[in-house]
């Protein structure tokens, strides 16, 4: 009898644990292409790697010491305006992706948004009133084409803390038009402060940690430096009772990929051995974790067969040994 049960607890364990991985946001950035494309690359995402969702980015950008967003504009590549990005939600939906929305800003030069700030009130309302715009502009598409995800903003750090009641509003007025799940794409030193998570679905975590100063991390260093974010991620999932969803995470094919990972500029040696070995022990740090919801890799773009390689030094898995290892970790 004793042996039944403890048969019965084990296997009820095993269960939760593969229903915990298989019920997983298996996700990809797919970034918004130049010009029109059909199901065939949208499908791939799926057929290469697993995934179960896609991440739309309708970009907008601010001028240097602007107060105005420009987004929707005639110069912008297709899949960032508001007609390509609906499409492609329509185009991903029939082949059985959801979709998280997520609107993000370009500064001049790839400046972070995380410093962006102003030295006066009147600065910051004239920008609220301009941001709110564009995010209520794409949370209404979101309705409107049944996304099961929005994300209402991405690394933005010095405007989170300086205008807290302005955050609550914005959320308060997305919730108007909106009725899918919320959640915000914090960067992996702002989660700690983020006053409102209790007003969304997902603590958002852009994970780019600083981990191994290695040229060529092993799978064990990198798990080894994990384990601290792990601890913290865990804690503050439990006080906010909320599972955290990795709104970004990766690795650059590059030398020493595990030092600064939210570095993205062209210089330095391809390393496809590096990148193996921090997604492998990504996967094995966070995957099996019940707090955890998932997440979306960084990044794939259009044109599968003319991206990534053996040559290529960036973040995109597409065409590289870690496909493969993606693929595995997606399939559960």
């Amino acid at each position: 009898m004793k042996n039944s049960l403890l048969l019965c607890l084990v296997t009820l364990c095993s269960c939760s644990a593969l229903f915990s991985q298989y019920s997983k946001i298996k996700g990809v950035s797919f970034v918004g292409p130049p010009k029109k494309i059909d199901s065939t690359e949208i499908s791939l995402p799926k057929r290469i790697i697993n995934s179960n969702y896609l991440s739309l980015m309708p970009y907008g950008f601010i001028p240097e010491g602007s107060t105005e967003l420009k987004y929707n504009s005639e110069w912008q590549w297709w899949g960032e305006k508001t007609k390509g990005t609906a499409a492609m939600i329509q185009l991903a939906k029939k082949q059985g992706y959801k979709i998280m929305l997520k609107p993000h800003i370009w500064k001049r030069r790839g400046a972070f948004t995380g410093h962006h700030t102003y030295t006066n009130s009147d600065e910051w309302e004239a920008f609220e009133k301009s941001y709110s715009k564009y995010i209520l502009d794409f949370a209404a598409l979101a309705e409107k084409e049944k996304v099961a995800l929005f994300c209402i903003g991405t690394e933005w750090g010095e405007f989170v803390q300086e205008r807290p009641k302005y955050w609550l509003q914005l959320i308060a007025d997305i919730k108007k038009i909106y009725s899918g799940k919320l959640t915000y794409a914090a960067n992996w030193d702002e989660y700690k402060k983020v006053p409102f998570w209790k007003e969304l679905d997902y603590i958002g975590v852009d994970a780019y940690f600083p981990l191994v100063g290695n040229q060529t991390p092993t799978a064990t260093q990198v798990r080894y430096a994990l384990l601290t974010p792990l601890n913290e991620l865990r804690i503050i999932s439990n006080s906010n009772n909320m599972p955290i969803l990795f709104t970004e995470f990766g690795y650059r094919s590059i030398d020493f990929t595990a030092s600064r990972p939210w570095e993205s500029g062209r210089e330095g040696a391809a390393n496809l051995q590096g990148q193996l070995n921090a997604y492998e022990a990504f996967f094995n740090t966070f995957w099996n974790q019940d707090f955890i919801e998932g997440g979306f890799i960084w990044k794939w773009f259009a044109d599968h067969k003319a991206v990534g390689g053996e040559n290529n030094n960036g973040f995109t898995p597409q065409n590289k040994p870690v496909e493969k290892m993606i693929r595995q970790w997606y399939s559960f």
